[in-house]
């Protein structure tokens, strides 16, 4: 066979395997897998959003809570990513965690699918949210240690994030034959950012160092909660730096053989991102100095560790720029797979003008109304920045637990009719293995639902109030007001269209 045209019929035999489950192939196979991993990757950006979420794990546990939640967190990620692999070696579409449940439990397929689906979509919008706060908070560290006496307002914030999303939007918009390119370096940089800022520390900072006791044994609780709970929030730093691994299901129609490569690469990029963000904060814990000027620090944790390390501002500034441009690649990445999520779950007429969302823009290639969707409702986001301290913690909660929800679905459903609901696939665990990995996984889902829609301090006032509980509700209004007027009638699961 000419091997010129094997890529061709590979791509072929993908598509037939999408048309067996009912839809037609609309999207180019245009990933490699390097460039996949590179955007997986670039989604879970984990030793960057890990270091650059230290606010939220710091004053709640400190040290033990940053080396050990990020343990916890990245082990049991790990169980919930092998789990779904078996799904998505079976049925490898965009719709991932909505389409597996319904084909788990056809009896319940409507109201089962369409939960998932919503919340499923509604974690990523926040997962986008959540990227450009971080950024936007890398921006504003670096201002404020050039000038200690600029007081940032919150609109100042939004307007930057504004700003920095509709970047974001812009390059998904008009760029899209470029992304994989630009994935595969974000894969790059990643990696030699990773390595290059932890040498450069390590060697700035020698012999200071701070002892392997302050590193893995120090606690610190700031938050008014009792230790334990205190500990079990600062879960929140380590469960964001690992997930929304399931960014490769809902890209899985751009890649080729999905149904091999695609389970390979969701392990792959947590078990990735769980090394290399373990490696960096304890780095960054060997030499972050005085701990309470971190943690009270206006310049915001991360650029003051860098202070202390090199002891040079200018040098501190310039390593952050390699996080910063991780982070720019992270938006980008999540945008991406965000649009893609909103694409096929309007392709079923999960959401409001389905047929609208679902359109492919003929020219472009991609789903350029699900893009624009995205982008708004990440920007109403924003909003909810203007009226709370603890937006941040709100948004990056929201992200965390709907992402979280929408895996537990299929496993639960799974568990529920006695792991007997998937074919033969090409991504298999043992029986026995698979039941651990998954009472691991939904145990896990279950604590931190829970313990991530907790007010971030006590006293609790309404300005430092968890508004991820907001959030919540707002979803569920809407989603149970298109249900009434439309899914109940009209909405069956995924549609078959071949």
């Amino acid at each position: 066979m000419d091997e010129k045209k094997q890529p061709h019929l590979e791509n072929e035999d993908d598509d037939v395997q999408l048309a067996q489950m009912g839809h037609k192939a609309e999207l180019n196979r245009n990933f490699s897998t390097l460039s996949m991993l590179g955007l997986a990757f670039a989604v879970l950006n984990s030793w960057t959003a890990l270091s650059a979420s230290l606010s939220l794990s710091l004053p709640s546990g400190g040290s033990v809570s940053v080396v050990w939640g990020l343990v916890t967190a990245g082990a049991c990620n790990l169980c919930i990513a092998i789990s779904l692999a078996e799904f998505l070696s079976a049925y490898p579409t965009a719709g991932g965690q909505y389409h597996w449940v319904a084909v788990s439990w056809p009896n319940w397929v409507p109201i089962l699918s369409w939960v998932t689906g919503w919340v499923n979509v509604a974690g990523w919008v926040a997962l986008v949210a959540t990227n450009a706060l971080l950024s936007c908070q890398l921006i504003a560290g670096i201002v404020s240690s050039v000038y200690p006496d600029f007081a940032w307002q919150r609109w100042q914030y939004f307007l930057m994030y504004i700003a920095y999303t509709v970047l974001a939007f812009v390059v998904n918009g008009f760029m899209n034959s470029v992304l994989p390119i630009i994935y595969r370096g974000a894969f790059t940089w990643s990696i030699g950012g990773f390595v290059l800022v932890s040498i450069t520390v390590l060697a700035c900072a020698s012999p200071d160092y701070n002892s392997a006791s302050f590193v893995f044994t120090n606690f610190i609780n700031q938050t008014g909660w009792p230790d334990g709970v205190a500990w079990l929030l600062g879960l929140l730093q380590g469960g964001l730096g690992v997930t929304a691994f399931d960014a490769v299901c809902h890209m899985i129609e751009e890649i080729p053989q999905p149904s091999i490569k695609g389970p390979k690469i969701m392990v792959i990029c947590v078990g990735i991102g769980t090394f290399t963000g373990a490696i960096f904060l304890i780095v960054l814990l060997f030499v972050a100095g005085d701990i309470d000027e971190v943690v009270n620090s206006s310049a915001g944790p991360l650029l003051q560790i860098f202070i202390h390390a090199t002891n040079n501002r200018a040098g501190a500034i310039c390593l952050l720029m390699l996080p910063l441009i991780c982070l720019l690649f992270a938006t980008l990445s999540v945008m991406t797979t965000s649009s893609r999520m909103i694409f096929a779950f309007a392709r079923d007429g999960g959401l409001p003008a389905s047929k609208f969302f679902a359109r492919v823009h003929p020219r472009l290639g991609l789903p350029l109304n699900a893009l624009i969707l995205t982008t708004v409702v990440v920007i109403i986001f924003g909003f909810i920045y203007l009226g709370s301290s603890s937006a941040f913690n709100a948004i990056v909660s929201a992200s965390v637990v709907l992402l979280d929800l929408s895996y537990a679905m299929p496993i639960a459903v799974n568990c529920l009719r006695g792991r007997r609901t998937l074919p033969d696939r090409k991504w298999k665990i043992p029986n026995k293995i698979g039941w651990v990995i998954d009472m691991i996984s939904l145990s896990y889902i279950a604590l931190t639902t829970v313990l991530f829609v907790f007010p971030p301090d006590r006293p609790v006032t309404g300005s430092n109030m968890n508004y991820c509980v907001v959030a919540f509700g707002i979803i569920l209004i809407i989603s149970l007001i298109q249900w009434v007027v439309d899914g109940r009638k009209n909405f069956t699961g995924p549609r078959v269209e071949l």
